[in-house]
């Protein structure tokens, strides 16, 4: 007779560090009942069937690798693991999919970006085995998503994602092809933030006063390892019931799908208005001669002020394209969305998760220079 085993949930199943992004990468304990509330609800929202080829994309030590580890385990599908994954090489990694016959993407935002824009210089598809590609980690730009909408029609399941390594990978996620994607004023060329979901059956939210999204539910970690300073910070009660602040602004429609409106923690004043930086790199991004943009708050002449990173698809000198820039925002936006400084680059810089870095490429590029478009270099580790 089988041994009875008993698992207590709150039993630390992993620690992994935060990215970064928002601040040091802190050490986050997350117990066993949130990965099984998790996988749970991902397995159910990827469909996944033992017919599904699923590639893992991410590396041991982000937190993503167990959002593709498994649920596809736990459904009895296929874990591809090729060393074509990282080769640097879009024909190549296209070619790796199609012969391992890979039915499930889960790529970060920012690789997507760059196979959009790859897909759409060359107008390839997607090869046709893929049913599902689920894209997370910051937010998508508009103008690539206005490209997708033009290389697949809804063929492809496009879930966009969100989650915090606090609160165990994805919490909210939305099929934009799907028929209750819309969001008031949003469509694929409306230039506007994508909606990033709504809340996975395992998660409860709050949206604070001043719009910060607040997570509860079994999904929750146990804090910051060594750090109580920290985990009392950022895992809070309220309402009697423990929860996450993620430190970001959303906003909802009347049936519950959000829009994120950027961080909290990146909001800097200009000319007395607040001003969210990655409202400002969603619109630089639609201009059909930017690649990527990157906009982080400085103070410039004992001013707040807006620098703009932009990366061309094409050579251009930088006096030529600041100009357009220029040109092409004052006549979307009002003044102080418009940076007081634009430099081109040849790449922005990525954290080791595969995310834009904006304090890194603030201190790495400090003078305008005239370069050509070059695609960014993702490290082997992306996601």
């Amino acid at each position: 007779m089988a041994a009875q085993l008993s698992v207590d949930p709150e039993a630390p199943a992993y620690i992994l560090f935060t990215s970064g992004s928002t601040g040091l990468p802190k050490p986050v304990v997350t117990p066993r009942r949130a990965i099984s509330a998790t996988v749970h609800s991902l397995r159910e929202l990827f469909g996944l069937t033992p017919d599904d080829r699923v590639l893992q994309f991410a590396s041991l030590n982000w937190d993503t690798c167990f959002e593709e580890i498994l649920p596809t385990l736990t459904a009895g599908a296929t874990l591809v693991l090729d060393a074509e994954t990282h080769s640097g090489s879009f024909p190549r990694f296209l070619r790796m999919v199609e012969r391992e016959r890979i039915t499930v993407l889960d790529l970060p935002t920012a690789f997507w970006h760059e196979l959009v824009l790859y897909l759409t210089e060359d107008q390839l598809p997607l090869p046709a085995c893929v049913r599902l590609l689920v894209i997370g980690g910051e937010a998508a730009s508009p103008a690539r998503l206005a490209d997708w909408s033009r290389l697949d029609t809804g063929r492809i399941r496009l879930l966009n994602t969100y989650g915090c390594t606090e609160t165990t990978l994805i919490t909210h996620a939305v099929d934009l092809h799907g028929p209750e994607a819309p969001s008031p004023g949003w469509t694929w060329d409306s230039g506007t933030r994508a909606p990033i979901g709504r809340a996975l059956p395992h998660v409860v939210q709050k949206i604070s006063e001043q719009g910060e999204l607040l997570i509860g539910g079994p999904a929750l970690a146990l804090g910051y390892l060594g750090l109580p300073e920290a985990t009392e910070a950022r895992f809070t009660v309220v309402d009697g019931e423990r929860r996450f602040r993620t430190g970001d602004r959303v906003s909802s429609s009347p049936d519950g799908l959000l829009t994120h409106q950027g961080r909290l923690d990146h909001e800097i004043k200009v000319r007395g208005i607040r001003v969210d930086p990655a409202e400002v790199e969603a619109h630089l991004s639609g201009h059909p001669g930017v690649q990527a943009a990157a906009v982080v708050g400085t103070t410039l002449a004992g001013r707040s002020a807006l620098v703009a990173y932009v990366v061309p698809r094409a050579p251009s000198t930088a006096e030529a394209l600041d100009a357009e820039v220029r040109s092409y925002l004052n006549a979307r936006v009002p003044g102080h969305l418009v940076p007081s400084r634009i430099t081109v680059v040849p790449q922005l810089v990525l954290t080791a998760s595969g995310k834009v870095d904006r304090a890194a490429s603030h201190l790495r590029h400090t003078t305008a220079v005239a370069h050509p478009g070059k695609r960014t270099q993702y490290p082997p580790t992306a996601h």
